[in-house]
């Protein structure tokens, strides 16, 4: 169900998260629909060779559930993506459970703006990607 929750009723420190397993499935769908073969992502004997000794997934991919989260949850739906920031800090393997996690860290009433931690982590626990997004709120 798609949240939407009102900018006014919004604070500093609210939080939320989605946890999605990564599948095969997903990688090569990512794969299709933006165009990235890259070896290291599709090609397991390429990835062998890889300072990674196996497949990854794009990072994109993961980095796309920080969106799914601001959209659907918080702030939810009317929410207009502005900016992202993002570092990307270990790999994720086909079989990972990663969480998005988004946190309120500022609110700029005047613009009807919001300032997000962001960040994913793996079933580990250990952040994969570490970032900031700016989001207006209608």
């Amino acid at each position: 169900m798609i949240q939407d929750v009102k900018f006014a009723d919004i604070q500093v420190g609210d939080k939320a998260s989605m946890s999605k397993t990564v599948t095969e499935y997903d990688v090569y769908t990512f794969a299709g629909l933006t165009g990235d073969f890259n070896p290291v992502h599709v090609n397991a004997e390429f990835a062998k060779t890889s300072m990674f000794k196996e497949r990854i997934a794009h990072g994109m991919l993961s980095a796309g559930f920080i969106s799914a989260v601001l959209g659907t949850t918080l702030p939810g739906a009317n929410t207009i993506y502005m900016g992202q920031e993002l570092a990307f800090k270990a790999p994720v393997k086909i079989g990972d459970t990663v969480t998005a996690t988004v946190e309120v860290i500022e609110k700029i009433e005047a613009k009807n703006r919001l300032i997000f931690r962001t960040f994913v982590t793996n079933q580990e626990g250990t952040i994969v990607i570490d970032g900031k997004a700016t989001v207006m709120k209608k």
